[in-house]
């Protein structure tokens, strides 16, 4: 995701980060049906713990913004993304460009054998915090991948049974 296509005024958050983070799951579904679901930016708040998600602006396909809010208690993270590149059924890429999560990231299905699909979700993002950060990524780490593959589970899970899209 280092293209520039699709990024323009975007800037140094299209550009991968120090942090990088990648999940990835096999769904027993067709590509299509998985790729539908993905795109299905509001219905994500059903597999992301603790997360509502909307179309801030456009369809939910390139040029859209989406905003996703995570909170736990008091404490809530924003995170807003343009949608750069949709190529159906196969890639969605976005742009992290909030105040905090900045970096490209991109969702790829891949189909297989007997109406499976490999997802794979991977984001590079710029941490916050100058060296500091870059300290702390390695004990942060294990937490993101963990999260990252377990909500990456309960999507295929929900698509499976067909409750999602």
């Amino acid at each position: 995701m280092t293209r520039s296509d699709g990024v323009d005024g975007l800037g140094e958050a299209a550009q991968p980060g120090a942090g990088e983070v990648t999940a990835t799951v096999i769904v027993d579904a067709p590509a299509e049906r998985v790729f539908a679901a993905l795109l299905a930016w509001e219905r994500q708040s059903s597999w992301i713990p603790f997360t509502r998600v909307r179309v801030k602006e456009g369809d939910g396909r390139e040029g859209s913004l989406i905003e996703a809010v995570t909170a736990l208690g008091p404490a809530e993270l924003r995170d807003e993304m343009r949608v750069v590149r949709v190529d159906e059924p196969y890639e969605i890429g976005v742009v992290h460009c909030g105040a905090l999560l900045r970096g490209p990231g991109v969702l790829r299905c891949t189909p297989l054998a007997r109406d499976r699909t490999q997802v794979v979700w991977h984001e590079w993002f710029h941490l916050p915090g100058g060296p500091a950060g870059r300290v702390a990524w390695p004990v942060l780490w294990p937490g993101s991948k963990f999260g990252l593959t377990q909500a990456l589970r309960r999507f295929g899970r929900l698509v499976e049974q067909g409750r999602l899209p």
